[in-house]
């Protein structure tokens, strides 16, 4: 049996230390580690790599559900993929362990919960943005187009091809200008 660890952080910013640490103190011979969202599993190559490397007998090893999948579809399609390699998933911070019933009703009840702390925090984010710009105080990005320069080109004669690849900007982007 091998033990593989999979660690995961939202942001470049966060560190991994601490999951490695704990991963390597559960016997994981490998670990494997990534900063992506848990959102959604697209493009998170070190999941995928880790699931093509599971064979029977294996254990997937996380620090806790959340570092796998925020949403309960991702988490029960990964905890089918492991079931298929005939492997198990264990946390070490959370009592999971997929060989056992009691812990596969564990990871269930876990995965929900996590996905509904994401929807919260999705809604909490959405009323704060309806907030400030209520208050006029949330009013997007900065622009980062200059109209002045697009007209300037345009008064020269150019086409929305040509002010586009002169200024660095999407043609789409020319055209919402000049209406």
């Amino acid at each position: 049996m091998t033990r593989i660890g999979y660690a995961r952080v939202s942001s470049t910013d966060q560190d991994l230390s601490l999951q490695k640490a704990a991963l390597k103190a559960a016997g994981c011979t490998t670990i494997r580690a990534e900063k992506r969202s848990g959102t959604t599993t697209k493009g998170r190559t070190e999941l995928e790599t880790v699931l093509d490397f599971l064979r029977e007998g294996d254990e997937l090893v996380v620090t806790r559900i959340d570092r796998l999948a925020r949403s309960i579809a991702d988490l029960q399609t990964i905890v089918r993929a492991i079931r298929e390699k005939g492997a198990a998933l264990r946390a070490t911070e959370q009592p999971i362990d997929t060989s056992t019933a009691a812990g596969k009703a564990f990871l269930d009840m876990l995965g929900v919960f996590a996905e509904f702390e994401t929807n919260l925090r999705k809604e909490r984010q959405l009323e704060g943005i309806a907030k400030a710009k209520a208050e006029g105080v949330y009013k997007g990005r900065k622009a980062s187009i200059d109209p002045a320069a697009v007209a300037k080109l345009k008064a020269e004669g150019l086409g929305a091809s040509e002010i586009a690849k002169r200024l660095k900007i999407g043609r789409a982007s020319v055209y919402r200008v000049l209406e």
